[in-house]
């Protein structure tokens, strides 16, 4: 099937497939739009199952960059790349140095930085061969580095606000909030919320990750079949995308959804799905948007760490915006958001 009819492809401007096999990487670049900037979007390693699964997913992780960019009020547009593979056996200087290759040769319309399976040293690396790089080690008190802290932090706004929403509560104190994945951004949101006096029920793939998690912070641990049923006040999906579909949404027991993970709908319609059952959804590109923030100030020199901390604090009022909006036409956040966000990147229609 060519990409141009694939049910994910949304006019994107570009997308370009890499193999160099000498370095052995295998990779696809989207950029989705550059209506208000460079676009910019990390990258991901992932030992995709399929050629046709990749393409999926860089296909709606950059359209979703877009969106989150532009709902972030940054001046940048929106892209991705994949590389398929194992981060845990397949990464080499040599595989990152041909993929600073593909993004130099991009001529500056994309930006790349981390993403799920890759670390800032590997952008170091990347950076040797490119400028057009971000989320790089910084010094103390300047913007850059890991953007996973930022991450979190805003997305513990964005839970915040979403209690405020749907609960009533100016706090989180003795609430219990399920968290679904806890690398590193799932481990920087535990953290965040435990200081805020949650209680915490996480699961992740990785038996390490969660053993960290309920030693410091006191966390119950359940298996990843258990994780998405248990009952909660909040849902915190941290890991992989399209994990709420006709499956697994009614089995949820839980008044909010909002946590990091990327295109955590399955389609469109499984957002409509959560507003029918009374599920307040907090759409994924605007509540997980604190590390695009950091990279953005990063790389545009836009601020230091202070200002990347106070435009954080933004995303919790941003949420509030579309709840209040979607209360109001009767529609599901995702669609409200997204009108938003194809507004503002010109593609209204």
């Amino acid at each position: 099937m060519s990409v141009f009819q694939h049910m994910s492809f949304d006019d994107h401007e570009r997308v370009v497939f890499c193999c160099d096999p000498e370095s052995g990487l295998k990779a696809i670049l989207a950029v989705h739009s550059t209506e208000l900037g460079p676009a910019a979007g990390g990258c991901r390693m992932w030992p995709y199952a399929s050629d046709d699964e990749a393409i999926k997913d860089v296909l709606r992780l950059s359209r979703g960059m877009s969106y989150k960019n532009a709902m972030a009020g940054l001046p940048m547009g929106g892209g991705k790349a994949v590389i398929i593979g194992d981060s845990r056996k397949d990464k080499s200087e040599a595989l990152f140095q041909a993929l600073g290759d593909l993004v130099e040769s991009q001529g500056g319309e994309y930006i790349t930085a981390e993403d799920v399976g890759i670390s800032v040293s590997d952008m170091e690396i990347v950076a040797t061969r490119t400028q057009f790089v971000s989320g790089l080690p910084h010094d103390s008190g300047s913007a850059g580095g890991d953007p996973s802290p930022k991450t979190a932090r805003g997305i513990f706004h964005g839970i915040k606000a979403a209690v405020a929403h749907k609960l009533g509560r100016g706090d989180l104190d003795g609430l219990t909030v399920s968290v679904q994945g806890v690398g590193h951004v799932g481990y920087y949101l535990c953290k965040d919320l435990h200081e805020a006096g949650a209680k915490l029920i996480v699961a992740d793939i990785n038996a390490d990750s969660v053993q960290r998690v309920v030693n410091e912070f006191g966390a119950v641990a359940v298996t990843c079949d258990e994780i998405l049923s248990r009952k909660a006040d909040v849902l915190a999906p941290c890991a992989l995308g399209g994990i709420l579909d006709e499956n697994t949404i009614p089995t949820l027991n839980v008044s909010i959804v909002a946590g990091g993970a990327n295109n955590q709908l399955a389609t469109d319609e499984d957002g409509d799905t959560l507003k029918e059952m009374g599920i307040l959804y907090a759409p994924d590109y605007v509540i997980n948007a604190g590390g695009i923030i950091n990279v953005a100030y990063e790389y545009l020199n836009l601020g230091d760490d202070k200002d990347v901390m106070a435009k954080l604090e933004e995303i919790g009022g941003r949420l509030t915006e579309i709840f209040q909006a979607a209360d109001s036409q009767g529609l599901s956040t995702n669609r409200v958001a997204d009108a938003m966000a194809r507004q503002r990147i010109g593609r209204a229609g």
